[in-house]
């Protein structure tokens, strides 16, 4: 990793926890119902996993002697540069925001900067999941061929990663990640999906992301993050 890198990556540690999207189901659950108490639990331990692992998936309640309106399914994941530390304390920031941002809700997903955590009534773990849910464009680049030949260098090589993957050429740099329950058959599949929507979708920008369902794909022009505010994204 170069130092341009090192700073973007060191700069962001600083904002790990700042929100980039969230979702809830419309469906809610009653309070103080069995469907609370297995949440609780869930969320209790993927802050204590957290502290040792950067990925983890559950399963809580999924046994006969549970009501089948308690089923819990749920992971978290932190972007594959954390350290361990930095990783929980993401993940504690998540737990404690998505009970306020999705109240009462049977599914809820939150991205920070530098961690997810999504949790579901039904089990979806494993299934490809390419929609998207986030995309960030930044103002164009007109007429500048080596930027976008460098562009797509570090696009055809985020493609592909397999988990998380950081690429750069010349000035253009970019990182990239997939859930870890994705096999690298459909880690693949998801990444293509991201990059053919980064180009889609924005073009010419500057710095660009797209986050879909499993997986996620950012590039920035070097130095971008440090000149520009995220007030110039659209």
């Amino acid at each position: 990793m170069n130092d341009a890198m090192e700073f973007y990556f060191n700069d962001h540690l600083v904002k790990a926890n700042i929100f980039i999207y969230a979702g809830c189901s419309q469906e809610k659950y009653a309070p103080n119902s069995p469907f609370e108490g297995n949440l609780n639990s869930f969320l209790a331990s993927v802050v204590s996993s957290s502290r040792q692992e950067s990925y983890n998936t559950y399963a809580i309640g999924n046994g006969s002697s549970t009501p089948p309106e308690a089923t819990i399914y749920g992971l978290y994941q932190c972007r594959g540069d954390l350290q361990t530390a930095d990783c929980s304390r993401c993940i504690e920031s998540a737990v404690n925001q998505i009970g306020l941002i999705c109240p009462y809700s049977y599914g809820a997903s939150l991205q920070l900067e530098a961690c997810y955590l999504r949790y579901e009534h039904a089990d979806f773990l494993g299934t490809p999941d390419t929609s998207l849910k986030f995309k960030k464009c930044s103002k164009s680049v007109n007429n500048d061929v080596e930027f976008f030949r460098r562009r797509d260098d570090v696009l055809g090589d985020l493609q592909a990663a397999i988990g998380f993957k950081v690429s750069s050429s010349g000035l253009v740099e970019g990182f990239a990640q997939c859930l870890g329950d994705l096999s690298p058959s459909d880690c693949s599949a998801c990444l293509g999906e991201a990059v053919g929507k980064l180009k889609s979708l924005c073009g010419s920008a500057a710095a660009a992301d797209v986050f879909l369902g499993q997986c996620y794909a950012r590039y920035w022009a070097s130095g971008y993050y440090g000149e520009f505010s995220p007030g110039t994204y659209k």
